[in-house]
């Protein structure tokens, strides 16, 4: 393994020779997949570098210090990718992937119903086969990012002579077809990162089918463990303002003009929480309140947190590159980001005072903490509640009695499920 003088060196120096800002947003994230440096700690033969944690921080940085413009976000880089990985065929493989780090293709997550969140495998979105293709129907919601995805990482029911959890298939969704309506929720932060996405007779075809027929659910944790281990740990990848995927409209600009724009703009308080350290030091350093024993106690309380949350994570990354299955730490890491989030929250409008009371670019630091405490709630739902997760460590890990109930049992078409029960 290098050090990181060896591999900041050489991502230097490789910037030195290939960052131009006068290139498009897919030419440079086209070289930037072929180099290995857009995933770094991916395996090699599907455009990573195969480096340590530790190493990929260390790209990060050399990127970022060039002024170039990082990989692509979002959940084809963080979610779909890994998973694919995991369980799609070579074929599968080969048709995805590249398009995922190179930016060329943009995916959103189409698990929760209306009626099935806390209880994912209570879904009722049903996919009929249909000679070579899938005819889907039903409902999505909570869908990030869905206004601008080229494909979704689909769950839908393909048996229902079977326990809830048993028929379930995950498939690459094209979205951008007839028979798909998808409709923008806006939040009480004022934007509108979610949709709720509705299926109208709309099609897939077979190929597309991940992990094979009725084993949607065990696709479906390893994009769940991935989606934990990065709400927990946090990302290596430096953000990228431009968005991926051919619908945003950002692959044919010049790459120069997004570098420097902070995707937190885009994002929301999600993005926000991921600096949320630096941005509470900066702020108590312009107030004064730096020498504050309260606030003092409170920042380095926040960094230890961080600081173990992301060690739980290493442990999982160690884990999941062993070949293993994804154990507790992502949901422990999971229910931790929660309580950081409150945290820097709490923390934030102590040290700002009134001035948490303001938003816009009047408020302190432009309403960046305004926003941040807007969208706090959020981490302790999205992902799977905290609740879920206390469940999942309490039965997986502690070996506690499950939920009383033989809905693991029953054949899904004899259950009530979601939208079907009655208050």
């Amino acid at each position: 393994m290098p050090t990181e003088a060896e591999v900041g060196a050489e991502v230097a120096d490789w910037l030195k020779h290939n960052w131009d800002p006068d290139l498009t947003v897919a030419e440079w994230w086209d070289r930037l997949c072929d180099s290995g440096w857009a995933v770094p700690t991916w395996p090699e033969e599907w455009y990573g570098r195969g480096l340590s944690r530790d190493l990929a921080r260390v790209v990060t940085k050399e990127i970022h210090r060039a002024g170039a413009l990082g990989p692509p976000g979002g959940l084809g880089l963080g979610l779909a990718g890994p998973t694919i990985i995991a369980h799609g065929s070579q074929e599968q493989k080969a048709r995805y992937v590249r398009n995922i780090v190179s930016g060329q293709e943009g995916w959103c997550q189409l698990f929760s119903e209306p009626g099935a969140g806390s209880d994912l495998a209570g879904l009722q979105t049903r996919a009929v086969r249909d000679g070579d293709e899938w005819v889907v129907n039903g409902q999505k919601v909570w869908t990030s990012t869905g206004m601008f995805a080229d494909l979704g990482m689909l769950l839908a029911r393909t048996n229902v002579e079977v326990p809830k959890h048993k028929g379930i298939s995950y498939f690459a969704f094209p979205m951008r077809q007839d028979g798909v309506d998808v409709r923008p929720l806006r939040e009480m932060t004022g934007r509108a990162l979610f949709c709720e996405v509705f299926f109208d007779d709309s099609r897939v075809h077979n190929d597309a089918l991940i992990g094979g027929l009725d084993n949607g659910w065990n696709v479906a944790r390893t994009t769940l463990a991935v989606e934990r281990q990065g709400i927990g740990g946090g990302g290596s990848a430096p953000a990228s303002a431009a968005a991926p995927g051919t619908v945003a409209g950002h692959l044919e600009r010049r790459v120069g003009d997004f570098v420097g724009k902070a995707q937190g703009s885009a994002l929301g308080g999600g993005a926000l929480f991921a600096r949320s350290n630096k941005i509470l030091l900066q702020a108590a350093r312009e107030r004064g309140v730096t020498d504050d024993p309260v606030i003092r106690q409170g920042l380095a309380y926040l960094h230890s947190l961080h600081e173990i949350s992301r060690y739980t994570m290493l442990r999982a990354k160690a884990a999941m590159k062993a070949g293993k299955r994804p154990g507790p730490e992502a949901n422990v890491a999971k229910i931790a980001n929660s309580r950081m989030v409150r945290l820097s929250r709490d923390l934030g409008l102590q040290i700002i005072g009134p001035g948490g009371m303001l938003t816009g670019e009047d408020a302190p630091l432009a309403g960046v903490l305004h926003e941040l405490c807007l969208f706090s709630p959020a981490p302790s739902i999205y992902g799977g509640t905290d609740q879920v997760q206390r469940n999942i460590i309490g039965e997986q890990a502690l070996g506690l009695p499950r939920e009383p109930g033989d809905s693991h049992k029953v054949p899904f078409k004899d259950l009530v499920v979601g939208t079907q029960q009655k208050a």
